[in-house]
């Protein structure tokens, strides 16, 4: 299986549509409250590849083995840097591995302390501690609560 890397602007709407609009995706996003439209599709890809010029790093839109899978990789939280991943259903199974790609490759890009914020409704967290990962605590984002773990590296 390969797993290749693009920028937001390189996938076509209609995936990202499938994606953000898929119920098992919205279900673990509670900042997600609108339906997505086209248009709010182009001006969220921009800001996502946008963060590449503003932080020095930044996410992926993913493919596996050529299909568009989701989205992945580091945005600036609060003046760190939070692992982000996305992925369609169909491959959830290949969250560990690119987690575990993306702490690879955050030495390449100089980023030091990682973070991730999860959703209650994410029950099964017991896979970061293999990649990392330990709980640090609740923190409240844009009025939901979310589960904090940083990196013990």
């Amino acid at each position: 299986m390969a797993f290749t890397f693009h920028p937001f602007s390189d996938i076509p709407h209609e995936e990202w549509l499938l994606l953000l609009n898929h119920p098992d995706v919205i279900r673990h996003m509670p900042l997600a409250t609108e339906r997505w439209t086209d248009g709010a599709i182009a001006e969220w890809a921009k800001g996502k590849d946008a963060q590449w010029q503003a932080n020095g790093y930044g996410p992926w839109a993913i493919r596996v083995d050529g299909a568009f899978a989701g989205w992945g990789g580091f945005q600036n939280e609060a003046d760190e840097a939070d692992l982000a991943l996305v992925l369609l259903p169909g491959f959830w199974g290949h969250g560990p591995a690119l987690a575990r790609h993306f702490m690879h490759r955050r030495l390449e890009l100089g980023i030091g302390p990682v973070s991730i914020l999860l959703p209650p409704s994410r029950t099964r967290v017991k896979g970061l501690t293999r990649i990392g990962f330990l709980f640090d605590r609740e923190v409240e984002h844009e009025g939901q609560r979310f589960l904090k773990f940083r990196a013990s590296e």
